[in-house]
């Protein structure tokens, strides 16, 4: 096991802060770091025993933060942008991630792929389960009171609009 000491040069001891700004300096002095007794001299992973990973070759688009230069040396392509969908995240990836339209882009685009799902598995023939699939199984066992508050205030709404469906009609 190899220990490292903390040496400080001379200079870091001579270093005085500039008249005028309040607490400037105050981390010179390494015994005055909260996080001194975890730090390392050289760093960790400057002599690092592993070699660089060889980077996976991208056959699909992967978007990347717009921080960030390059691609990571490994990710997913899985589910690959496609669609309205992907059209979207296309353009929140063109923002920042510390910029709220980048979310919120994202977020929506998210909402789209499930109605892009929705209308691919109609293309195919096959009717989704909802009730299944959004855990309706699951809710009516382990909660079945907030089952049965939701079916009661979907119920509700429901009656509502078919009763203002039907005086629509009659005033016609």
């Amino acid at each position: 096991m190899t220990v490292y000491v903390e040496k400080t040069s001379p200079e870091a001891h001579q270093r005085k802060p500039p008249e005028g700004i309040p607490g400037w300096g105050a981390d010179l002095d390494p015994q005055a770091r909260p996080a001194f007794p975890m730090e390392r001299t050289p760093p960790r992973f400057i002599n690092r025993h592993w070699d660089d990973l060889e980077h996976q070759e991208a056959t699909v688009k992967v978007f990347h933060s717009t921080e960030r230069p390059g691609l990571t040396p490994v990710f997913g392509t899985a589910q690959p942008p496609s669609g309205m969908s992907g059209m979207i995240r296309a353009g929140a990836f063109r923002y920042s991630e510390n910029d709220l339209r980048h979310w919120l882009m994202l977020l929506f685009a998210d909402r789209v792929n499930v109605v892009e799902g929705i209308i691919d598995d109609l293309a195919h023939g096959h009717v989704p389960n909802f009730f299944t699939e959004m855990g309706g199984p699951a809710e009516w066992r382990y909660n079945r009171n907030g089952f049965l508050r939701k079916a009661a205030i979907f119920g509700g709404v429901a009656a509502l609009l078919l009763y203002a469906n039907s005086r629509r009609k009659r005033r016609r």
